[in-house]
């Protein structure tokens, strides 16, 4: 299948002297590394993290992170002050490589400021190119355009060491990457008004993330419409997720309702949960 691997950072530039930075790394949706608060040290959140890499590899790499973050740290507040940047202020960072099933893959690194899309990295041609018409966007555009070594070096690290090192994390992390958990779901009703009965199917407790809900009226799916809503999926506290679909009836309509739940964990079978 396709995996990512992706490393989010945040910078909050509370005054000249204070930075709250937090930094965290995913493949695909598990969380599995993150940035200790102020050591800026590696914690390892699953088992199987460590035992990927050589010890020496999780030395280079605390290393190379911990300049990386000085680096961003001082480009980044010395540009603010040039341009007398109002505090507080936030930059966002996400980076990483996707791996599809041809073996191909592609790398990314944007920047965004204040929530807006600020810089972004051409990783092939080593380039960084500022996505906004700001003069603070100019400078920093410049002023990592300059500094060859620390261009060269998430250059090696986004064409090279991803992708490598995500191989060796999908390896040993198979078993959290293939689990299974099966749906839960409920169907209950709300009457907002007299004429208007609510029809809700609450799914939850599954795990990958895709799933199937739909409703079925005399055992045919209803097409999407205005009376059909259906949430985005959302995480639980346990690793898992959760939907709900809401379909809008008539009380009495004389139709036979149900909810069908489709998912990886329940193979060719449908889950068939009767209104009524």
């Amino acid at each position: 299948g396709s995996y990512k691997l992706h490393i989010f950072t945040s910078l909050v530039f509370y005054n000249t002297s204070f930075v709250d930075a937090a930094g965290w790394a995913t493949l695909e949706d598990i969380i599995f590394a993150a940035m200790q608060k102020y050591t800026w040290n590696i914690l390892y959140l699953q088992s199987w993290v460590y035992p990927a890499l050589p010890a020496a590899e999780w030395e280079n790499l605390q290393n190379l992170f911990s300049v990386y973050m000085q680096d961003l740290i001082l480009f980044l507040s010395s540009d603010a002050k040039l341009y007398q940047t109002p505090y507080p202020f936030v930059f966002q960072g996400t980076t990483g490589c996707d791996l599809y099933p041809n073996g191909s893959y592609t790398k990314f690194y944007h920047l965004a400021y204040n929530g807006h899309d600020f810089l972004s990295f051409d990783v092939d041609n080593a380039r960084w190119e500022r996505q906004q018409k700001s003069e603070l966007a100019a400078q920093v555009e410049r002023q990592f355009n300059t500094f060859i070594g620390f261009t060269e070096t998430v250059q090696h690290l986004l064409n090279v060491t991803c992708i490598d090192h995500m191989k060796k994390f999908i390896e040993h992390g198979r078993t959290a990457l293939e689990r299974q958990e099966l749906p839960v779901a409920t169907v209950f009703a709300r009457t907002p008004s007299p004429d208007q009965l609510l029809l809700v199917c609450r799914v939850t407790g599954f795990y990958p993330r895709p799933i199937s809900v739909a409703w079925l009226r005399d055992g045919q799916e209803v097409p999407p419409g205005p009376a059909l809503n259906t949430s985005t999926i959302l995480p639980n506290a346990d690793l898992t997720y959760q939907l709900r679909s809401v379909l809008a009836v008539a009380p009495r309509d004389g139709h036979s309702y149900a909810c069908r739940v489709r998912h990886r964990s329940l193979g060719t079978r449908s889950l068939l949960v009767p209104w009524g």
